[in-house]
């Protein structure tokens, strides 16, 4: 995406190969954006560079302690193993890398006495600024944060490197270590940059962030789960995920992209330009269904050989290692920071812009309505209401919803509803009930969320037992411009706020 010091980058190729070097800290599990480096790490191989890639053991301390101490050695392990197997599925020979890990030559005497003359030079200012985009930012920071620039700097003249490759996200320590190594009497190096690949959910993928991400051991199950709820709204290309995914990781690998469909919806249909497939989705002649099923299809094609050599006992007795379970709190004891949240906040509910495809009166069940909903998953969801008496059908054929998609799926009269579709309803009698209406222009799938809770992550089910629903339902109301709110916050897509038509001061359920 970017290069810093082409000139100088230049210069070099008339002489010999460049030396570049690319590091991970070993915190969280490696996921399938880290496909984005390697392929990119591949093109370094094919054009004769020398690569080395740094297993940043005490940089995952440092920040924040991710990785703790004890840890360190697991994940660095565990990393070497899956960053070697992610390669080998791509087809890069490994004989051509060199592997160092931090810690090999970061506690020696010369290089610590680097980071205190290194110490010496930088203001607090810079170092917090520097690391802005990569330690985890937090109300009470630790001075570990402040060193990691700094050594990550420092890497650069120790790996005896021309180049440092890593994503646009560490631009500022980029030019931290353009600034300072000068300063040492030590050579500014040359920097690479490859864009970031947004998340499932929309936002960066992370590796704390358990559903914008899909693990390189997750299984095949929990792949289909996690791009069913991927954030992948129709026609809409920005912050998109799978598209992102494909144009960043599957064409440089393949240089194609298939899209599977059905005959009746045109067939398969191979890409062999990104533009065209981004095109294509924009204009919405490609169902956001089709294209997660497609990328499902290619990735586990990628993530079937790295899944097989994690298969030994040896292997996944260090990944468990590695990665203990958070031990579960005892009954009558507090959770921990890792148990199930039990904060009962809005960004808990999985709520979505619904379109009505079809409404059946349901066969056993006067009262009831089966209604056929695109969430922009890649098949309707089954939603049974009880409208009949209150919402014509041909009102409910075609129109916008806002579905509850994360309520546990049961029976209603030998129908299983997959939803709620949620609906405004008088205080007094009769009773009247509307349902509610999202922004126009929404478009199948778009999140609605709460204002002020844009950022949370909705439970994958929400469980009866814990009631989470029903605790947030008893703050739902109507306000008097018929907007539907939650402790007076608004319900929001990013088109506006949702109201209904006319039931002002109404629950809502």
């Amino acid at each position: 995406q970017e290069v810093l010091g082409e000139d100088k980058l230049l210069a070099i190729l008339k002489e010999r190969e460049l030396k570049i070097y690319w590091g991970t800290a070993t915190t969280g599990k490696p996921h399938v954006a880290y496909f984005v480096p390697m392929s990119k790490i591949a093109d370094f191989l094919k054009a004769g560079c020398e690569v080395t890639i740094l297993f940043a053991d005490l940089h995952a301390y440092l920040d924040n302690m991710k990785a703790p101490w004890e840890l360190l050695e697991l994940r660095t392990r565990y990393y070497e193993h899956v960053i070697k197997a992610m390669l080998e599925s791509i087809g890069v020979p490994l004989e051509k890398l060199k592997f160092v890990r931090g810690t090999d030559y970061q506690l020696s005497k010369e290089y610590t006495l680097d980071v205190y003359r290194l110490s010496s030079v930088v203001t607090q200012h810079d170092a917090k600024k520097a690391g802005a985009e990569v330690v985890k930012q937090v109300e009470h920071p630790l001075l570990s944060g402040l060193l990691y620039p700094g050594l990550q700097a420092l890497d650069e003249e120790y790996l005896k490197v021309d180049a440092q490759f890593g994503g646009v996200d560490q631009r500022k320590i980029f030019t931290f270590a353009e600034k300072y190594l000068p300063s040492l009497g030590y050579a500014k190096r040359v920097h690479l940059m490859n864009p970031m690949v947004p998340g499932l959910t929309g936002s960066k993928m992370s590796s704390s962030e358990e559903d914008s991400k899909i693990d390189l051991l997750d299984r095949k199950e929990d792949v289909k789960k996690k791009l069913k709820k991927a954030f992948c709204e129709p026609g809409n290309v920005e912050n998109n995920g799978v598209l992102s995914f494909i144009k960043h990781v599957l064409f440089p690998l393949k240089s194609e992209f298939v899209v599977l469909r059905e005959e009746k919806w045109g067939g398969n249909k191979t890409y062999t330009a990104y533009e065209a497939l981004e095109k294509d989705f924009a204009e919405q002649v490609v169902h956001p269904g089709d294209l997660k099923n497609s990328v499902e299809v290619a990735l586990n094609k990628l993530l079937d050989p790295i899944r097989e050599k994690f298969n030994c006992p040896e292997l996944k007795k260090l990944s468990s290692a590695a990665y203990p379970t958070p031990a579960k709190a005892k009954p009558g004891e507090k959770g921990t920071k890792n148990s199930e949240p039990e904060d009962v906040v809005p960004s808990r509910l999985d709520i979505r812009v619904g379109k009505v495809i079809s409404v059946e009166k349901h066969p056993d069940a006067d009262s009831l309505y089966v209604e056929k909903i695109d969430v922009g998953e890649a098949e309707p969801r089954t939603v049974v209401s009880g409208l009949v008496h209150f919402v014509p059908k041909e009102q409910l054929q075609d129109r916008l919803v806002v579905l509850l998609c994360n309520l546990k799926p049961q029976k209603m009269r030998g129908v299983e509803s997959q939803g709620m579709v949620l609906c405004a309803s008088s205080v007094g009698e009769p009773r009247q009930v509307e349902p509610l209406d999202p922004p126009a222009g929404c478009c199948a799938g778009e999140r609605v969320y709460v204002e002020g809770y844009e950022g949370g992550e909705p439970d994958e089910e929400l469980k009866p037992k814990k009631k989470v629903f029903e605790k947030l339902q008893a703050d739902f109301h109507i306000s008097e411009d018929c907007v539907a709110q939650w402790k007076q916050r608004n319900f929001l897509t990013k088109l506006g706020t949702v109201s209904c038509k006319s039931l002002k001061g109404g629950s809502i359920s």
